[in-house]
Order: C-alpha cells, then structure tokens, then sequence
C-alpha cells in the first residue's frame, strides 16, 4: 500500500478515536469523499481491506491503525 494512503489511513482512524472513543468501527470508505475521484485508491484501500486481510465491512479503527502501523 502507498505511503501516502497509509498516513490517511491512520489519520482518519485518530480522528475517528479521538472523537467517540476507542470503541468506534469504520469501513475502508471511512478514507474517502463520497465523490469516487481517485479510483485506484479506493480500489487500493478495498484490495487491502478486503482481500488482502479479509476485514468485515465495519472493523475497530484502533485495529485497523495498528495493522496499518505495523506495515500488515
């Protein structure tokens, strides 16, 4: 996954946390505008989170973070 995807990831998922707490879930669209203007990163994020790691569609962002973070 690019470099540039991972940060937004984990960006996302802090935000997420910090607002409602370690608890809160998201999906890979959670990364996204609901305009699809970057398709292959969309498609970058949902191989990821889909076939790569066989994630349900809405999972901890707290795991997502530290897989993202761990390089998985």
């Amino acid at each position: 996954m690019r470099q540039s995807l991972r940060e937004k990831i984990i960006k996302i998922c802090e935000q997420k946390i910090d607002k409602k707490g370690e608890g809160v879930g998201l999906s890979f669209y959670a990364f996204f505008a609901n305009k699809n203007d970057d398709p292959d990163v969309l498609m970058e994020a949902a191989t990821w989170w889909i076939q790569t790691h066989q994630l349900d569609h809405f999972e901890k962002a707290l795991k997502v973070k530290e897989m993202v973070k761990s390089g998985l």
